[in-house]
C-alpha cells in the first residue's frame, strides 16, 4: 500500500485514478476553493449541512497548503474541476495556472476514509471490486441554503448485502470526519435518484441480495455552485480526493 506522500507524489506526477483504496485508514478530503467574497457563504452552508459537509480546514486566502498534509493543493490531487458561473469548464490535473490570491480552500470530510474499515468488517465495495468510482447522486432533498449557496443533497451509494448492513451502519457511524452513519438505506425512488444513471461517477452492480445504502457526500457543494451559478470556483473531481497525513482510527465492533 501508498503512503499518503507517495500517493500525492504519483499525481503531481500525473496519474489519473479514483482514491478509493488508496492510503487505506488515512483520511481522505474533498476541496473546495472559492473567492473570499463567498468564503463565509460557504463556512456557513458547511455549518448549517455538517452531514455532507463534515469541515475538516480552511485556509488563509491565497493558500495553497493545509494542516492536514505536507501537500500542495493546486497539484497533489489526481484531478480537479475549474468552475465559472456554475458550470465546468476545464478538469486538470493541476490547477497552478487557475490559482487566484483571493481563494480560500475548504477541505471536507470524504467517505473513502472508512471503506478499509468496511472490508475489514467482511463488507464488500462493488465499485472497489469493478475498479470504478462509486456512484454519486443528486437527491431531490435541498439543504439549508447560506448566503448565495443553495442546491441539492449529494449521496454515495455503496450496495451492502442485506446481513451486512447493521454492520455497515455501526462502523461508518464512528467516522465522523467522514459523513458518520448512512443517511438512507433502501428505496432510491424516495430520494429521486435513478441507481444505473448516477450523477457523479460511474454505475455498480447489485448482486441479488444487496440493498442500496446512501452516504451523504462531499460533492454537495459542487452541486450547490451548480445550482447557485457561484463566478468562480475551483474543486475536486468527484472521486479524485486529496489524501492526507492524517491516520483516522476506526474502533473496530467489538473492541
Amino acid at each position: 500500500m501508498r503512503t499518503p506522500k507517495q500517493a500525492r507524489a504519483a499525481f503531481r506526477s500525473g496519474t489519473v485514478a479514483s482514491t478509493s483504496g488508496w492510503a487505506n485508514g488515512y483520511i481522505q478530503a474533498n476541496l473546495i476553493a472559492l473567492p473570499k467574497e463567498h468564503a463565509f457563504d460557504m463556512l456557513l452552508f458547511a455549518q448549517r449541512n455538517p452531514k455532507p459537509c463534515p469541515l475538516l480546514d480552511v485556509t488563509d486566502p491565497g493558500s495553497w497548503r493545509t494542516g492536514l498534509a505536507h501537500a500542495d493543493l493546486r497539484t497533489d490531487l489526481p484531478r480537479y474541476r475549474v468552475w465559472r458561473n456554475g458550470t465546468v469548464v476545464a478538469e486538470p490535473t493541476s490547477v497552478e495556472e487557475h490559482w487566484r490570491p483571493d481563494l480560500v480552500t475548504f477541505l471536507i470530510g470524504c467517505s473513502f476514509t472508512f471503506e478499509a474499515a468496511l472490508t475489514e468488517a467482511g463488507i464488500p465495495l462493488r465499485h472497489v471490486e469493478a475498479g470504478t468510482t462509486v456512484p454519486m447522486y443528486r437527491t431531490n432533498r435541498t439543504c439549508r441554503p447560506a448566503g448565495s449557496l443553495s442546491g441539492p443533497l449529494v449521496v454515495s451509494m455503496r450496495p451492502i448485502p442485506t446481513d451486512l448492513v447493521a454492520t455497515a451502519v455501526q462502523v461508518s457511524a464512528q467516522v465522523h470526519t467522514a459523513h458518520g452513519a448512512p443517511t438512507h438505506i433502501g428505496a432510491p425512488e424516495s430520494l429521486g435518484v435513478t441507481l444505473n444513471s448516477p450523477d457523479y461517477g460511474d454505475p455498480v452492480e447489485i448482486h441479488d441480495g444487496d440493498i442500496p445504502v446512501f452516504w451523504a457526500c462531499g460533492v454537495t457543494p459542487q452541486a450547490a455552485l451548480a445550482a447557485s451559478r457561484i463566478p468562480f470556483a475551483i474543486t475536486h473531481a468527484p472521486g479524485h480526493m486529496l489524501i492526507t497525513d492524517i491516520w483516522e482510527p476506526v474502533y473496530r465492533l467489538g473492541s
